[in-house]
């Protein structure tokens, strides 16, 4: 029997190719869609599972909130927490402590090999290990990060620092570690690479017992309760029993205690689950957005679901056509429930076949987005959870489609069918109904992401051509060795001066415009008392002013002595000054001392237009200078010059691996997450209006063959093509308007909170919603205009002879 149904399924496929193809190609792009997001949030999911006992290992995180609304998430956490949170917050088996070094340069003593810097270095201690074993090649786990000045490393740096040698022949080997201080260390341990995939990239354990002194603790902040850096890490490992809700009830009490409650900020501290570390502040540039992700979910379920209703909307208005075979089935013995499974099984070779096409075209999906896809990221096609979803998608997709037409069709009374009449009852036709009603969500859809596309593309191009008020052209820029001498950095500069390239050189702590945010308070003098301003700091050299193209409104841009800075005009506003000229020689309390105001800048956009630019105080301390940035002479080429630029830098120093980037490509980057939701869109977008163009294009051409006797006598009768036009598309004109009403409530609460995390945003462009409705509109009148002007052009004799 099932063989049977199967061949009849085929024969019935065949004979009516292009509604196999139409139903082939829609279903076909939902299925990719839906495969290549189901193996994204499996990849983004797959982090991190396979340690042991991971639904009890939390991260401890930090939050900052300040008098003013303003809140500050952080990883890290205060040294002294660490020391104490197994005593005062109950429930918890062990606890790790990583401090993770950034650009830490490596040099191996045999040898005297420079390996070059590594930002996958921590210092740790032996809990980390309790709480994230591993296989040990060498070493003994209980003691290898006891004693200060021990190091565990991973078997690929065992490879790369010693090649050839054996983990047991390297145990007691010297690596030196070059940060604040030169730290030299013996190999206590070597453990197995992790294969799996991970956030935690550390390949360099260097015992936290190291870190001893007053000075060293200082360093990296790790001496007071009120230093929070994200560097300083802390994990837990609670009993099994411990809910999140009661680690965060103690440590609620923890920050209570050692917190006083009167001060401008709340400190407070969260435990998070370890599943939820990739989608956090990880180690690497590889966090996922949870937002970003299940808006991909949503995505990929509208697009199956508008390939799922095109298949359903054209079903039902097919099935008329397949009365008669319905009738005679039925005059011969066949059950409703047989007619059931035959026509779930045509719907069932339909999908497996749309199944094996989507699986071709999610590699050029795959190829289309690869910029979009995590790293990483790669399809295994026979790994366990897609082998589940070939087998266990298709089925469900068939019973979700086919269902509803395969009730219709096995519905059908056996004695009207073979008398040809084509419409079981006159009046109100739920079949009708839902046909209209499910052209009307496919339409919705397609109206909401255009509309989404064009307002995420407006507002992107809006901020992209604001002035940032600085010189974003022609310039390059560098890091600079972390805790450089001064005296180098200067060389560098001077050098990159006289380099027939360079228009100028600049040396700071951070960019003109970034990401990274330094914030500290100051203190104006207000009459005999001291008004609090919260001030973004920059740290940059006298240069950096003319070389970034700031517009200097007083004074001078030259920082000579270490009590004088700069300021710019909100910091004026704030202090109730509005003539530049007045600023001047204005002494302020900040950074626990005295400055004197010496130039007054225009105000520039040094972060992202989402936020309003702060008031801002510069200031020079070269020993923490960390970038060198580049103004280039007009005419170079920039190619030859970025070369030239980057031997500069290697001449002076000879171990460390310079690129020079341009600045514009940094700040392009602000909104590159804003860029990857509208290219999503905008894919998802095609895709909706292709599958709704599709089913409207088969169900306005079988619609019309349906009213093809009609056409012709209201033809005979004198009815103008005009006429005959306007007759047919005035009830695909209504659809798309009440599509139209529908989509625009969606996409304009959606546009609202997208468009409110912009300091600097467009206004509703209402417009744009109009616009593509009427794109819609003029598609679909295009298709069914087609339709029926053949079928107004068809001879009514040959329409009407049989009657």
């Amino acid at each position: 029997m099932l063989k049977n149904y199967f061949t009849i399924a085929w024969r019935n496929l065949t004979r009516n190719r292009l509604r196999t193809a139409i139903h082939i190609l829609g279903l076909s792009l939902g299925i990719s869609i839906c495969f290549l997001i189901f193996n994204v949030v499996w990849h983004a999911n797959s982090f991190d599972r396979f340690h042991p006992d991971r639904d009890q290992i939390f991260r401890i995180n930090t939050l900052t909130e300040y008098t003013g609304g303003a809140s500050y998430p952080n990883s890290g956490t205060p040294g002294p927490l660490g020391e104490v949170i197994d005593a005062e917050v109950s429930g918890i088996i062990a606890k790790g402590r990583l401090n993770i070094l950034y650009q830490t340069l490596v040099v191996v003593s045999e040898g005297n090999r420079v390996m070059g810097r590594s930002d996958k270095s921590t210092f740790a201690d032996p809990g980390f290990f309790q709480i994230f074993p591993r296989k040990w090649l060498a070493g003994n786990p209980n003691s290898a990060l006891l004693k200060p000045n021990s190091v565990v490393i991973t078997e690929s740096n065992l490879e790369r620092y010693f090649p050839g040698v054996e983990p047991i022949d390297a145990l007691g080997k010297e690596i030196i570690w070059i940060d604040r201080d030169t730290i030299r260390t013996q190999l206590t341990g070597v453990v197995e690479d992790y294969t799996e995939n991970t956030d935690f990239i550390f390949k360099n354990f260097i015992s936290y017992a190291t870190i001893q002194t007053e000075e060293q603790k200082e360093w990296y902040g790790l001496h007071s309760w009120g230093n929070v850096n994200s560097s300083s890490q802390l994990f837990i490992k609670a009993e099994p029993l411990i809910s999140i809700e009661k680690l965060d009830e103690s440590l609620i009490k923890v920050a209570e205690k050692h917190y006083e409650k009167d001060q401008e900020s709340k400190t407070s501290f969260t435990a998070e689950p370890l599943s939820e570390i990739h989608f956090g502040q990880n180690y690497t540039d590889s966090s996922v957005s949870k937002v970003f992700l299940n808006g991909l979910i949503y995505i990929g379920l509208i697009i199956l679901a508008l390939a799922t209703l095109n298949f359903i909307n054209l079903e039902t208005a097919q099935a008329i056509s397949r009365a008669k075979e319905v009738g005679i089935r039925k005059t011969l013995g066949g059950r409703r429930v047989e007619l059931i499974l035959q026509f779930l099984t045509e719907t069932y070779l339909l999908v497996i076949l749309a199944t094996g096409v989507g699986l071709v075209l999610v590699e050029f999906l795959r190829t289309l987005f690869i910029s979009y896809l995590p790293d990483g990221f790669a399809m295994d096609f026979f790994a366990i959870q897609n082998v589940v979803f070939y087998l266990v998608f298709p089925i469900l997709l068939s019973i979700v489609s086919g269902i509803y037409p395969s009730m219709i069709l096995s519905g059908y009374d056996p004695q009207r069918a073979l008398k040809g009449e084509k419409l079981a009852h006159q009046g109100f036709s739920f079949g009708v109904f839902l046909r209209k009603n499910l052209t009307v969500l496919q339409f919705s859809s397609s109206i909401a992401f255009i509309i989404l596309v064009l307002v995420l593309n407006y507002q992107i191009r809006f901020v992209s051509s604001q002035p940032l008020g600085f010189d974003k052209g022609a310039i390059m820029y560098s890091s600079l060795p972390f805790m450089s001498d001064p005296d180098k950095m200067v060389q560098l500069q001077d050098r990159l001066n006289l380099n027939s390239a360079v228009k100028g050189s600049s040396l700071s702590g951070s960019l003109v415009s970034s990401t990274s945010l330094w914030t500290s308070d100051s203190y104006i003098p207000v009459d005999t008392t001291e008004k609090q301003v919260y001030v973004q700091v920059m740290n940059v050299d006298s240069a950096f002013i003319s070389v970034n193209g700031i517009p200097l409104l007083a004074g001078k841009s030259q920082l000579i002595q270490t009590d004088e800075i700069l300021v710019n005009k909100n910091f004026l506003k704030e202090a109730g000054i509005t003539d530049p000229e007045e600023g001047l020689n204005l002494e302020i309390r900040f950074g626990g001392g005295q400055k004197k105001i010496v130039g007054v800048f225009d105000n520039f956009h040094s972060r992202t237009l989402r936020e309003e630019i702060q008031p801002m105080i510069m200031t020079t301390n070269p020993k923490f200078f960390q970038s060198v940035t580049v103004k280039l002479a007009s005419g170079q080429n920039l190619a030859a010059a970025k070369q030239e630029l980057e031997t500069i830098y290697k001449s002076i120093y000879p171990y460390e691996t310079a690129e020079f980037k341009f600045l514009d490509e940094q700040i392009a980057q602000f909104y590159a997450e804003d860029l990857r939701i509208r290219n999503v869109l905008g894919a998802a977008c095609v895709l909706a209006i292709l599958i709704s163009i599709m089913g409207l294009f088969a169900l306005s051409s079988h619609t019309i063959a349906q009213r093809s006797k009609e056409i012709s006598i209201r033809k005979v009768l004198g009815a103008s093509l005009a006429q005959i036009l306007g007759l047919i598309s005035k009830e695909y004109f209504l659809l798309v308007g009440v599509s139209f009403l529908l989509a625009v409530f969606p996409a304009y609460y959606f546009l609202r909170d997208w468009l409110d995390g912009f300091e600097y945003r467009v206004e509703m462009p209402y417009f744009l919603f109009v616009l593509s409705g009427l794109g819609v509109m003029l598609i679909c009148l295009l298709i069914v205009g087609l339709h029926s002007y053949i079928a107004a052009q068809t001879n009514p004799a040959k329409v009407l002879k049989d009657e």
